[in-house]
């Protein structure tokens, strides 16, 4: 790995865990974490109270809907993946989550996937 990729990463880990300690999911508003490769995207409710995993989705389970204005390509699948998440959430008992962005930006696919979600039903 090169000296830019090693400082990047370390920057990454670093706003992980700074966000990351502040927040913390129950089973009534469970933790939506945020994880994104160069591909995909995958998004899921987590119980941290019980260590598990409530609810996942990705893009091979993206469902398809309508989008707003403007979304396409790999904004338009985040956008699928926060909807699709909304979905299953809402058939499960889940309304409020918290939402926790993994240190990523809050723009960009972050941002679509969250509209998603907000757009599909949940509260955050």
């Amino acid at each position: 790995m090169s000296e830019f990729s090693k400082s990047r990463r370390s920057a990454w880990l670093k706003r992980k865990q700074r966000v990351g300690k502040r927040l913390h999911g129950t089973a009534d508003k469970p933790r939506l974490t945020v994880y994104r490769s160069h591909r995909r995207i995958y998004a899921q409710l987590v119980d941290d109270d019980q260590g598990r995993t409530l609810i996942y989705a990705d893009t091979t389970k993206a469902s398809d809907c309508t989008l707003p204005e403007g979304f396409g390509g790999k904004r338009a699948t985040a956008y699928r993946v926060g909807r699709s998440l909304a979905e299953l959430a809402k058939a499960n008992g889940v309304a409020r989550v918290v939402f926790d962005r993994n240190g990523y930006l809050y723009h960009g696919r972050v941002a679509a996937l969250a509209q998603g979600a907000r757009d599909g039903g949940l509260e955050f």
